[in-house]
């Protein structure tokens, strides 16, 4: 059966489709020794290689809820990087992270090898929500989190953050829900509003909570959970197959989480 070149290679969780597309136009990509061309269709008899390593799809799906330690850099490679995931994260199977946490935070990382289903938990369209537990240096107001709950505008990216759920902890500590990711996302609102963030901790993703995992410890999915992710990501297909078979290439694709 043919399948599109990038959707096979989300498939084998090399990464999202669009930054497979990525791959083929800097020709990173070869299909039986040849050169890939945008749009080509594969099947798995071919010898499909990125960067000269032949790709193999996986028969099973495997989704881990991983705790992401402060100080480790959420890439495979990064040559400025003291510690990256793939030193601290030791598992047989190639994973790669639904939605990014940036070197100061820590938490819940989702990581997989269903490209589809990180394309699909990824789009902003989709307002899946994740959850935060904020510190910041100094007493909170409620006018400064009412700010917040409303949207804020950053200028530096020309736009207005969606409204999002805050709940008051403590003096200085929050529980946020976003429904977007866009890059630094928490640490640029609280700035704006006078704040500086000095613990940030992402304690869920959709349905999968971080629960009493410590840092560094990870564990796959329980059959429910997988389930109701799929169903979450997914509504409208069957749960039973894949993601990446389900997954319609459209709507806002968001790069980077808080």
């Amino acid at each position: 059966m043919e399948t599109r070149l990038n959707k096979y290679l989300a498939q084998c969780g090399v990464c999202s489709r669009r930054d497979a597309d990525k791959l083929i136009e800097r020709q990173a990509v070869t299909v039986n020794g040849k050169t890939a061309l945008p749009g080509m269709k594969v099947t798995e008899t071919d010898d499909i290689r990125v960067n000269g390593r032949r790709m193999e799809s996986p028969e099973k799906k495997v989704i881990l809820a991983y705790y992401k330690p402060v100080g480790v850099t959420c890439t495979a490679r990064d040559e400025h990087a003291d510690m990256t995931l793939r030193d601290v994260l030791q598992y047989p199977v190639r994973l790669t992270y639904a939605g990014r946490l940036d070197k100061e935070s820590e938490g819940l990382l989702i990581m997989t090898n269903d490209g589809g289903l990180i394309d699909a938990m990824m789009r902003g369209a989709n307002r899946h929500e994740k959850e935060y537990l904020v510190k910041v240096n100094k007493n909170l107001t409620e006018t400064a989190v009412q700010k917040m709950r409303d949207g804020i505008y950053l200028k530096e990216l020309d736009l207005t953050t969606r409204p999002c759920k805050i709940t008051l902890l403590g003096n200085n500590t929050m529980r946020m829900i976003l429904t977007q990711g866009i890059n630094r996302q928490i640490r640029r609102m609280c700035d704006k509003t006078g704040y500086r963030v000095v613990k940030l901790k992402r304690t869920r993703v959709m349905n999968i909570e971080l629960a009493d995992l410590k840092p560094g410890e990870y564990r796959e999915l329980t059959e429910a959970e997988q389930k109701e992710l799929y169903a979450l990501c997914f509504p409208k297909a069957d749960s039973g197959k894949t993601a990446a078979s389900n997954l319609a290439e459209t709507e806002e694709i968001v790069i980077h989480a808080e």
